[in-house]
């Protein structure tokens, strides 16, 4: 077989490359992924009693991006959609992230009148605080409020996610979580907000249906590699297995899921419900939330248990942002440096801890440095 493009890995980042080249550049490519679908960690599927489930956890779409929005409506409708998420704290759920409402549920009145006044007049209505910086605040009342959500809220949910304190791990992790000053209540605050109306699956499907786009699923692309002659290689995958891990792993971090069906309308009030403190999960999502499956008179939810990973036993889903990493991280990149026909990108590719929209955005950037030559 010959072609001009073969493309490692048929996720977001994959799709994006092999629509963009085919489309626009007329060329030819092969898009191999040893998964047997498409979609890569965002693939959706009917389970048995018929609702639609995110088979690597739940991906909710946001993006502040209006060409990232763009590009993937050409694909999809969209079902709009606001995330809402809530913790388990002191056996209350509050709504995340930690927000002015949240100081509502927890605290008399009196004593979230203070702290509420105090937040707004350092930092002011709609700001959004990393943990970590209201830490080191010299007022006392702000410093109680930051070491009780620090404990009860983010502490032990970065433990179980990241096997990590928070301070071991990159400003970029911590500054996820923050406080966000407003009542706001919905998880996400980017303009554009939703979901595939069909799902993700299909989403891909349409990505990757275009005539100049061959797919080959369920192989290692080393199997193909000697049968199919390219002119370039662009590796989605993790870049120190593409190296024979030459200067040791990069150290990931898995999930294992547990899916549950429930004969009942609806499991839990909101989409997804967090336990910091207690349980070895991290999290239960109710898919019909983020489906609009709201007719079907049963439900289904799935529990997230983080795992160290382990190459031929699970999955690898986040990179762990710590110096010491991005240094042998650099010692990869160099590696890559010397190779002028292969290209490495997204959230394996880079090791940078990617949303789906920033995947989709370093994509199309990728696509514009492959058009220029």
């Amino acid at each position: 077989m010959r072609v001009d493009y073969l493309i490692v890995g048929a996720g977001f980042t994959g799709a994006t490359l092999a629509e963009r080249i085919a489309s626009q550049l007329d060329k030819k490519v092969l898009v191999v992924d040893r998964r047997f679908h498409i979609g890569g960690n965002a693939y959706d599927e009917y389970d048995e009693n018929g609702v639609l489930v995110h088979r690597y956890g739940p991906h909710i779409f946001h993006t502040s991006s209006k060409k990232v929005w763009d590009y993937l409506s050409r694909f999809t409708e969209w079902r709009p959609y606001y995330h809402r998420v809530r913790a388990v704290v002191e056996g209350k759920e509050i709504p995340l992230p930690f927000s002015l409402a949240s100081l509502r549920k927890l605290f008399s009145e009196r004593l979230a009148d203070k702290l509420e006044e105090k937040l707004l007049a350092q930092f002011g209505y709609g700001s959004r605080v990393p943990i970590l910086r209201l830490k080191e605040v010299q007022d006392e009342d702000l410093r109680f409020l930051a070491d009780y959500v620090y404990r009860n809220v983010f502490e032990g949910y970065t433990l179980k996610q990241w096997g990590l304190r928070p301070e071991d791990l990159s400003p970029s992790v911590t500054g996820r979580v923050p406080i966000l000053v407003s009542y706001d209540e919905r998880y996400f605050q980017d303009p554009y907000q939703a979901m595939p109306r069909e799902g993700y699956t299909v989403l891909f499907r349409r990505m990757l249906q275009h005539p100049n786009i061959r797919l080959l699923l369920g192989v290692d692309w080393r199997e193909v590699e000697g049968e199919v002659r390219f002119d370039r290689l662009i590796f989605t995958g993790p870049i120190d297995e593409f190296f024979g891990y030459l200067h040791g792993p990069l150290p990931y971090r898995s999930l294992r899921f547990r899916f549950k069906h429930h004969p009942r309308p609806w499991f839990q009030e909101v989409g997804t419900v967090n336990y910091p403190n207690e349980h070895p999960f991290t999290r239960i999502t109710e898919f019909k939330h983020l489906t609009g499956q709201a007719y079907l008179p049963h439900t289904a939810v799935v529990y997230e248990y983080p795992e160290a990973y382990e190459p031929g036993r699970n999955e690898p889903y986040y990179p762990v942002p710590r110096e010491e990493n991005e240094e042998r991280l650099r010692l990869y990149q160099k590696e890559a440096e010397k190779l002028k026909t292969v290209l490495f990108a997204g959230r394996l590719g880079d090791y940078r801890y990617y949303n789906m929209d920033q995947a989709v955005a370093r994509a199309l950037k990728v696509f514009e440095e492959v058009a220029r030559g």
